[in-house]
C-alpha cells in the first residue's frame, strides 16, 4: 500500500496535568490526529514503552477507537528485555493488541536490536514467533527496529531474511558519526532490499533548533521553510524510504510538517548542499548527542533525569553556563542529583546514541559547580 511518507510518532505526545494516560493530553492528540488523518497521512508508530508505557492506549483511544481499521496502519513492538519464559510473547504481543484496540498490527518489530537484544529474541525465537503471527493474519509485515553497528545489522539480516522493513536512525548529523554509523546501516539495509522506516530524523527535536551560522544557512536559502523541515525531507530523500517518524507534540509541529510532506519533493542538488554546510557547523556545538529518547532514566536507581541534564549542559556549551545555571538548580529541586551517580551503567546498556553517560554526567557536575 503506498502511503505518505510522514508517520506520526506516539513517543512525545501533548502534555496534560491528568496522570490517567501519562500525562498524555487525549483532547490535542485527538485533533492532531484528525488533522493528521484529513490532509491523508495514515502510519502511527507507537510501543510498549513509549510515553512511559501508555503511548498504545492512547493510540487505541484517538485512532483505533475514532477510525475504520482500514483507514491506518500501525507499528508497535516487542519489547524483548521483558522475556523472561515461555508464553510472553503471545502474552505480551496480546497485550498490545487489546490496548490498541485492534487484531492486527500492520508492521510489528523486534524493539531496539542490538548484541544484547538480539540474543534475547534468539533464546526466544522471537523472529520465527513474528512468522507464525504472519501466517496467523496478526502482523502483516514483521521487521526490527535497530541500534547497534553496522556489522550488527548485517549478521541479523543474514540471519533472518524474512524481515520485511528496518527502522533505522537517519538523520543528516548521525549519517557520518561514528557512533550511530546512520550511512553504513542504510547501505546494509539496501544491500538486502529492506524497506526503510526512519526514526530520530530530527534528532529528538535537536535539528530543529540549530542556532547561528548553521540555521542562517538554512533561512537565507529558504526564508519561508522551519529548519526542521530539512531534516525530514533530507531522510524522506532517501530510496526505498517507507515513511519517516516525527514524535510530534503540539498542532504547530504537526501542520508544519504536513506543509511540506503532503506533496513531498526530495531535496535538490543545492539544498543537499545547504544540508552538508549546516552539517559541519552543528557538529561543532554538539556536546553530548542526546536524543532525549529516555530510555536510560527507568532502570536508574538514582532516579536522575539524565536526558535535561545533558540538554541543559549542552546550551551552556552554546551560550554559557550562567545564563542556564538557575535552570540546573531548578533541576536539582526535583531529586535525581548527578552527582550522586553510583557508576551502575545500566543506564549505558540501554542508549541507543552509545553515550558514556556516567563519564558525561560527570562533566556536567563539574561544569554547574
Amino acid at each position: 500500500m503506498e502511503i505518505k511518507k510522514l508517520g506520526f510518532g506516539l513517543m512525545r505526545l501533548p502534555y496534560s496535568e491528568s496522570e490517567e494516560y501519562g500525562h498524555a493530553d487525549l483532547e490535542k492528540t485527538r485533533e492532531m490526529v484528525d488533522a493528521y488523518m484529513a490532509e491523508g497521512f495514515t502510519y502511527f508508530d507507537t510501543a510498549a514503552v513509549y510515553h512511559g508505557g501508555h503511548s498504545e492506549r492512547v493510540f487505541g483511544e484517538v485512532v483505533a477507537k475514532r477510525y475504520p481499521r482500514e483507514k491506518f496502519q500501525v507499528t508497535s513492538k516487542m519489547p524483548v528485555w521483558d522475556l523472561k519464559e515461555e508464553g510472553d510473547l503471545d502474552r505480551i504481543f496480546n497485550e498490545q493488541l487489546k490496548k490498541c484496540n485492534i487484531e492486527y498490527f500492520d508492521y510489528y518489530f523486534m524493539h531496539a536490536m542490538g548484541v544484547g537484544n538480539y540474543a534475547k529474541a534468539q533464546q526466544f525465537h522471537g523472529f520465527e514467533w513474528m512468522q507464525k503471527m504472519k501466517a496467523e493474519g496478526k502482523i502483516k509485515h514483521p521487521g526490527f527496529s535497530f541500534h547497534d553497528s553496522p556489522e550488527v545489522l548485517e549478521q541479523i539480516l543474514t540471519e533472518h531474511p524474512e524481515v520485511e522493513l528496518v527502522q533505522l536512525q537517519i538523520n543528516y548529523i548521525d549519517w557520518e558519526s561514528n557512533n550511530v554509523q546512520s550511512r553504513a546501516c542504510y547501505e546494509i539495509a539496501m544491500k538486502h532490499g529492506k524497506k526503510v522506516a526512519v526514526m530520530e530524523p530530527v534528532k529528538g527535536g535537536s535539528l530543529a533548533n540549530v542556532m547561528g551560522d548553521a540555521k542562517k544557512v538554512f533561512t537565507d536559502y529558504n526564508p519561508s521553510a522551519s529548519v526542521a523541515s530539512w531534516a525530514i525531507r533530507y531522510a524522506a530523500s532517501l530510496d526505498n524510504i517507507l515513511v519517516v517518524l516525527s514524535g510530534m507534540s503540539n498542532m504547530e509541529q504537526l501542520k508544519d510538517n504536513m506543509s511540506y510532506m503532503k506533496d513531498f519533493k526530495p531535496l535538490n542538488e543545492e539544498e543537499r548542499a545547504c544540508v552538508q554546510k549546516a552539517t559541519d557547523l552543528i557538529k561543532n556545538t554538539i556536546a553530548i548527542p542526546c536524543t532525549a529518547c529516555r530510555y536510560c532514566t527507568d532502570g536508574c536507581p538514582k532516579k536522575i533525569n539524565i536526558p535535561r541534564y545533558f540538554e541543559l549542559f549542552n546550551e551552556a556549551g552554546r551560550y554559557g553556563a550562567n545564563s542556564f545555571k538557575w535552570n540546573y538548580n531548578e533541576e536539582l529541586k526535583k531529586g535525581g542529583n548527578p552527582a550522586d551517580c553510583i557508576a551502575c551503567r545500566a543506564c549505558e546498556k540501554h542508549c541507543p546514541q552509545k553515550i558514556q553517560i556516567v563519564d558525561e554526567l560527570k562533566k556536567v557536575v563539574e561544569l554547574f559547580k
